[in-house]
């Protein structure tokens, strides 16, 4: 309860450091590495969570951050994104959210998600289960993938990678933010996501943690399931949803693949 309760202040404190940047009005630089924009809301939420979360013994990567490797040599580790979306926030839609994530040998145990321009918070550990604003929640309980409502990447959509699932028996809906559809999938608010291309560790880390603690499944793309704290924090894509649609969804990526 204390790592949770650790989470859901630092959740608080990152929104509230975020709040005097309004989506849609906000300037984005490119990152030096030239992996996409970032912001100077992105930087503030970084600072706040690593005060909030970070303890004496306790690793660190965030997307934001400079990664020490020291963190290797951690038990516990905080995984965290503190914009993930921040196209979305750059365009003022409100798909985007802070991820925090407790890892502990190389597993997740906790993880949050907060998403402040709807109001959604999402909290949960893999021992003590998942709640939605506050009240418990589970992920799907479908038992078949026909009419399943499935989360896909706005960028992959728009690039044509879900051209091939498109006569499938599914609803897709493009959506941004990769933890906030793993949020979405774990409490049950849609059956599934997958996304095509590989994540960071930072990307997915809560929403693994989430999932898990929804009693959905989730798997990186190969099929190997999701480790963390790794020298490189590159993961194949994942592929989450409900604990009854695993092999229909393995089937379905493996035939359009």
């Amino acid at each position: 309860m204390d790592d949770l309760e650790r989470i859901r202040e630092a959740l608080q404190e990152a929104a509230a450091a975020i709040s005097p940047f309004v989506p849609g009005a906000v300037k984005a630089d490119q990152k030096p590495s030239g992996r996409g924009p970032v912001t100077e809301a992105d930087w503030a939420a970084d600072r706040i969570l690593r005060e909030v979360l970070q303890r004496e013994g306790e690793g660190w990567l965030s997307e934001e951050s400079t990664d020490d490797l020291a963190r290797l040599d951690k038990k516990r580790i905080w995984v965290v994104d503190p914009l993930d979306g921040t196209l979305e926030f750059v365009a003022g839609i409100p798909e985007w959210c802070i991820s925090v994530a407790l890892v502990e040998d190389g597993k997740v145990v906790a993880g949050g998600i907060s998403n402040p321009s709807s109001g959604e918070v999402f909290l949960g550990s893999v021992a003590g289960g998942l709640t939605y604003n506050g009240r418990r929640a589970h992920a799907s309980a479908l038992t078949t993938l026909e009419g399943a409502f499935v989360l896909a990447s706005r960028s992959e959509v728009k690039r044509g990678e879900w051209e091939p699932f498109r006569n499938a028996p599914i609803t897709i809906r493009p959506t941004g933010s990769v933890a906030y559809k793993l949020a979405l999938t774990a409490a049950g608010l849609a059956d599934a996501t997958w996304t095509l291309t590989p994540k960071s560790e930072w990307d997915v880390a809560a929403g693994v943690a989430l999932v898990e603690a929804g009693g959905g499944f989730v798997e990186c793309l190969d099929g190997s399931p999701p480790a963390f704290n790794n020298p490189s924090p590159r993961l194949s894509g994942l592929v989450a949803g409900g604990p009854a649609l695993r092999a229909q969804i393995r089937a379905l990526i493996s035939t359009r693949s």
